[in-house]
């Protein structure tokens, strides 16, 4: 590995950063109405599960088919703050029980459940988007890497989680809101989050949050912690065998990326106004993987474009052809996966970094050493 590619920032890397800010903060804003800005703002609370995910299993080797279950976790968690700011008495004169969810009141409860209050205030909410999935995910974490489960075990365990949980949400619609989920939230501390200019002002908001994730990452990657990851990824038993802790390493990246997926559902709910089961079980969490692997697992830029890449072609092909989006949508992850296995940043890796390598080469230095600076936008 090149010296240059341990730093935290290499020039390749620099530009993939930044060529993704203009796109997010500049291009999209200035070339798509209020709706679809709306729809990409949409997509890129799903970017940060794939990020997540990159460094789950791209980096740590840990296929997770739950990351759904920590989305909707974060995403609930949200919801219920902004359930409670729309369930004022005054707002909810006309049920037999005032001042508690309009969902509790068809369901004949007379009381706001004891674990519904604390999410009346904003900070505690705040709080749980990120503490709830992660303590969900450290309990998973525990169970699974410290009984030495791995590999498809592991995403089979996952995958049932997300059922598991899709099933209790449903199964007590006093609580939850069942198969509708938690819908009609208005205000966020009296701000009107249904406005064009609230969805507006929630995407630059969604895009400075992803971009922070995004450097979290990075660092991650660039550290100790992340040649750990790869090496344990790749020989688990030699890292052991040096005294390395590695379900504690397991854990935490575990963690780490239930913490991004937890912050992108709170912001999906906030962008959206509404969260659902239908966001937490196995083909949502499936969905999710699809997006990093399109992007490319091992590229945490990658991750982005496939979660972008992937909902704008299932919303435009949905919008075309009704009848038809499944299978176009089915041949574009096949066609990605035959003909582009590292995804779009292996194909970025191969065909674009070269010659903006050669670009930015200083006259006399003749873009030396081309390969590395290539694999280093890779990874």
């Amino acid at each position: 590995m090149s010296i240059a590619s341990n730093r935290l920032f290499t020039r390749q890397d620099i530009v993939g950063f930044a060529i993704l800010a203009g796109i997010i903060f500049i291009v999209l804003p200035l070339a798509l109405d209020g709706f679809r800005l709306n729809l990409f703002g949409k997509y890129l609370t799903y970017a940060f599960v794939a990020v997540g995910l990159v460094l789950c299993w791209g980096a740590g080797g840990i296929l997770s088919l739950g990351q759904g279950v920590f989305f909707g976790l974060g995403g609930y968690c949200m919801a219920m703050f902004l359930k409670l700011e729309a369930s004022t008495p005054e707002n909810t004169a006309i049920q037999s029980t005032p001042g508690i969810p309009d969902f509790m009141d068809w369901n004949q409860l007379s009381a706001l459940p004891w674990w519904w209050e604390p999410f009346a205030n904003l900070a505690f909410a705040l709080f749980a988007v990120v503490a709830v999935p992660v303590i969900f995910a450290f309990i998973i974490g525990m169970a699974m890497f410290r009984r030495r489960v791995g590999g498809v075990y592991f995403a089979i365990i996952t995958q049932a989680f997300a059922a598991i949980l899709t099933i209790l949400i449903i199964g007590q619609q006093g609580f939850t809101g069942g198969v509708n989920g938690i819908t009609d939230l208005r205000t966020l501390q009296g701000w009107d989050i249904r406005t064009e200019a609230a969805k507006e002002t929630l995407y630059y908001v969604n895009g400075v949050l992803l971009f922070i994730c995004l450097f979290i990452a990075q660092f991650v990657r660039k550290s100790k912690l992340g040649r750990l990851l790869i090496a344990m990824r790749d020989q688990e038993d030699r890292v052991r065998f040096s005294g390395y802790d590695v379900a504690s390493f397991k854990i935490f990246i575990f963690c780490l990326g239930a913490a991004f997926a937890g912050i992108g559902g709170a912001m999906f709910t906030l962008q959206v106004g509404f969260m659902s089961p239908t966001l937490v079980g196995i083909v949502p969490s499936i969905e999710m993987v699809i997006f990093c692997a399109v992007g490319g697992r091992l590229s945490i830029i990658g991750a982005v474009y496939g979660a972008l890449l992937v909902n704008w072609a299932k919303t435009s092909l949905s919008e075309s052809f009704p009848e038809l989006w499944l299978f176009g949508l089915g041949g574009l992850f096949i066609a990605v996966v035959m003909l582009f296995p590292n995804g779009l940043a292996g194909l970025y890796a191969d065909h674009v970094a070269p010659r903006i390598n050669k670009l930015l080469a200083r006259p006399g230095n003749a873009a030396s050493k081309p390969d590395d600076a290539t694999r280093a936008a890779a990874e």
